[in-house]
């Protein structure tokens, strides 16, 4: 039977739930985000949020999500990460007060200001940046990060400015001599020596030992060759080992931290010809920063260690007794208020559109007179635990282990799992009702797992023009090493160029029917017409096929027709959250948008009225994936607008040489 890696495979079943999840949640999309600005860092008042608790942020379809669920719910599942920063700002504050050092809002926005400078961008890109890559507001950023670094330098006064010994060091390291150097590294002092003694008796075959030996796979793969090592640039050892040795020699074994290296000199660069004027301004700002970072560390190390934190939001034996109290730090109290207005105003959309998509499928389970038990909810843990190998050992599936695995890695609690994943996939299969799987759809995934495929060289063009030029070169010498030559100069995905048209087996029904077509028709040795593939032209070069897998369609029909299953499954739940959405009328007061009903009267899946749809070619591409486990093959084809630079139409075609 087929068996799947059991990491590939858990991966996969929490992809393909949160994919599913993700349908719901991806509507937040279309409603815009914050504006990108950031706003006074000072302190919120320990209040709760000024609306009364009643008031809806939210109508489903007329049902209410009132602001105290939404509060709530945001305190649940985010209160202990801002009480953390609450906490945190608290130590700083008081330590300010003590020292009478103030940050004020003009600081904090002067700061962003040069930060967004400093990377050549317009501040409100940089915040938008922020956003993207942290995850975190605009407001969040300027209030516990900006305002906290300002601080924590003006702490740890005095401590920032480098010496002229720094400077010239960094000077060294940035514009001075250089060794030009390949490494072995091991992970032993034993392998060292042995590596060693193998090069010391055939120093010219180094790249080679290293490639069979370095236990660092980036300098192995590039046969040991580092980035040329200058002074100052990491363990001192190292360094001064690097520099002792002339053109050819070796260096001894040198030990840095937990591994062992030796070092063959291929040469020495000089120093760079800049002056040390021009640039010092530059270093000792450089300089400034990184000892400005480190001296906040450890003075925010010394404050928190010199403080008294009671935590009273995680511990019900003392926020029973200390009512309205999440927190105290050095005595002063941390109101359950403010860290769940705190909370709303960070986490409040997010959460609201997990709100908005339960109470979308609530209500379509009320219309079908569904329900989801308990029950129903093991069996699907089961499920999935099964499906990714956790198994006890009477052969059950072993659901403890499994969600112990799946809060450990993927960080979900145990609670938003159950009710952000397992609820809405149980409820979802039961509104999307039975899926059929056909015979040809087994058959088709019997050939693209375990059939034959077409190993091809491809060269991709941006033009017809350009393809049938190509083309034209291509049958002139329908040979290996004249296809590999034309696509490594003319192909323009870059994949393909660097691979000199090589791309991996291409498999049957696997999303890319004009090429497979054409795959399929070949000869080992002939080479197809111009193939359009989206915006993009291919020609095509076959150099044979591989084996059929020797497995019988019975063997595997089981494991086939679950995959499938899923797959068919997975698709229709999507689609199905997607005409609950549309069809729904949603006012979110939180962000401020309304939606009315796209396609008034339509049915779902599985209601009076359903008709049946076709697959998009999304749709299709993932039932055309291969069985997990199997060998994945990947499409040569490049997406439509995948960034690859175009060849130019007026460069003159010539036959490459090599």
């Amino acid at each position: 039977m087929v068996r799947a890696w059991i990491g590939w495979r858990y991966a996969r079943e929490i992809a393909a739930a949160v994919a599913i999840v993700s349908a719901c949640l991806g509507w937040r999309l279309a409603t815009g985000t914050r504006a990108a600005d950031a706003k006074p860092p000072e302190r919120k008042a320990a209040s709760a949020p000024a609306a009364p608790g009643a008031k809806p942020l939210a109508l489903v379809n007329g049902t209410e999500i009132t602001a105290d669920r939404l509060g709530a719910e945001c305190l649940t599942r985010h209160g202990a990460a801002v009480l953390e920063s609450l906490v945190n700002r608290r130590i700083i504050e008081q330590a300010c007060q003590r020292r009478g050092v103030k940050v004020t809002r003009q600081d904090v926005d002067a700061e962003i200001d040069a930060l967004a400078k400093r990377f050549s961008v317009p501040r409100d890109k940089w915040l938008e940046l922020i956003q993207q890559e942290r995850d975190i507001t605009p407001e969040q950023y300027a209030d516990d990060i900006v305002w906290s670094m300002l601080a924590l330098r003006r702490l740890a006064q005095g401590a920032v400015e480098p010496s002229a010994e720094e400077v010239q060091a960094a000077f060294e390291k940035e514009f001075g001599p250089a060794v030009k150097a390949r490494i072995i590294v091991s992970r032993t002092r034993q392998d060292a020596e042995k590596a060693r003694t193998a090069a010391l008796a055939a120093p010219d075959d180094f790249g080679g030992l290293a490639r069979k030996l370095s236990a660092d796979v980036g300098s192995a793969s590039a046969n040991g060759w580092v980035q040329p090592i200058r002074l100052h640039s990491g363990e001192p050892a190292f360094d001064r080992a690097a520099f002792a040795l002339q053109p050819g020699e070796i260096s001894p074994v040198i030990q840095v931290a937990d591994q062992f290296i030796i070092i063959r000199c291929e040469g020495h660069l000089p120093a760079a010809d800049v002056k040390p004027e021009d640039v010092r301004p530059r270093l000792a700002e450089q300089l400034r920063d990184q000892k400005s970072r480190q001296a906040s560390n450890d003075v925010f190390r010394k404050l928190q260690d010199a403080s008294t934190i009671e935590n009273v939001l995680n511990d019900p034996a003392r926020a029973a007794a200390a009512q309205g109290v999440a927190a105290r730090v050095n005595g002063e109290a941390i109101p359950i208020d403010e860290v769940r207005a705190v909370s709303l105003e960070r986490y409040g959309r997010d959460v609201l559109e997990i709100l908005i998509t339960r109470t979308l499928v609530e209500q379509a389970l009320k219309r079908q007179q569904q329900t989801v038990s308990e029950a129903d909810l093991d069996a699907e843990i089961a499920r999935a635990a099964g499906r990714m190998g956790f198994q006890r050992p009477d052969g059950k599936p072993d659901t403890a282990a499994w969600l112990e695995r799946v809060t450990r890695e993927e960080k979900i609690p145990l609670r938003h799992y159950m009710e952000d994943i397992v609820w809405p996939t149980v409820a979802l299969k039961r509104l999307v009702g039975t899926v059929p799987v056909s015979q040809d759809d087994l058959d088709k995934a019997f050939k693209a797992t375990f059939g034959p495929r077409a190993k091809c060289r491809i060269i991709v063009l941006d033009s017809q023009r350009r393809a049938q030029e190509v083309w034209q070169l291509a049958r002139q010498n329908l040979t290996v090493e004249h296809i590999g030559n034309l696509a490594e100069n003319y192909s323009v995905d870059p994949t393909t160029r660097a691979l000199r048209g090589e791309v991996p087996p291409i498999q049957r029904w696997g999303g890319q029917p004009a090429l497979e077509r054409e795959a399929f028709a070949l000869k080992p040795g002939e080479l197809s017409g111009v193939v359009q593939v989206a915006d993009r032209f291919m020609v095509v070069f076959c150099e044979g096929f591989t084996e059929p897998a020797k497995v019988s369609f019975e063997e595997v029909r089981g494991e086939l027709y679950d995959d499938i299953h899923e797959k068919k499954q997975r698709i229709e739940m999507a689609r199905h959250f997607t005409h609950l959405r549309e069809s729904a009328t949603i006012d979110n007061f939180l962000a401020g948008t309304s939606q009315a009903p796209t396609a008034p009267g339509r049915q779902g899946p599985g209601e009076k009225g359903t008709q049946a749809s076709t697959l998009s070619k999304a749709e299709a591409a993932e039932l055309a994936q291969p069985r997990a486990g199997s060998r994945r093959a990947v499409s040569a084809a490049p997406k439509a607008g995948s960034g690859v630079v175009p060849a130019s139409l007026d460069a003159p075609l010539q036959t490459p040489r090599r």
